[in-house]
């Protein structure tokens, strides 16, 4: 698995003209499976997602995660963090997982989130979403769940 964790002011996901999921402060999280991900990867990304220290502590460092700013988590299924751009002109999505396997994984990420205490927010796999935020610093980061064994 892999995400995009962007610390943020505010997020919120809309489909159809409804918003889905909306926090104030905390994390906005791009997410996307790849094939052959487990319970293992979902279970190591969203540690590492509620416990990325990326907030500032009273000495400007970033010292702190989304659970000690009491923050919320925003997840947005994202397949196309999986593309492969290094040949050609447009990318490729090989490296993604099919739908059938990547919506149980995400709805997984997305409890283990919650189980953690943290409040979190979803938008609709599959669904063509309108993502508004306000970035806050900006600080982003890239993060891979070690890949399952024999991957």
């Amino acid at each position: 698995m892999r995400a995009l964790i962007q610390r943020v002011a505010w997020a919120e996901v809309e489909v159809d003209g409804t918003v889905l999921g909306r926090i104030d402060h905390g994390l906005l999280v791009y997410v996307a499976a790849a094939p052959g991900d487990d319970d293992r990867q979902v279970r190591w990304l969203a540690d590492k997602v509620v416990n990325l220290r990326i907030f500032e502590d009273g000495q400007g460092k970033m010292n702190r995660c989304v659970r000690d700013v009491r923050g919320g988590v925003l997840v947005v299924t994202n397949f196309t963090l999986m593309a492969d751009a290094q040949k050609g002109r447009r990318p490729s999505f090989i490296g993604a997982a099919r739908p059938e396997e990547a919506e149980p994984l995400t709805e997984r990420f997305v409890k283990a989130i919650e189980a953690s205490g943290v409040p979190v927010a979803s938008g609709r796999f599959g669904a063509m979403m309108a993502v508004r935020s306000q970035a806050d610093g900006p600080v982003n980061v890239m993060v891979d769940a070690p890949a399952a064994p024999g991957s």
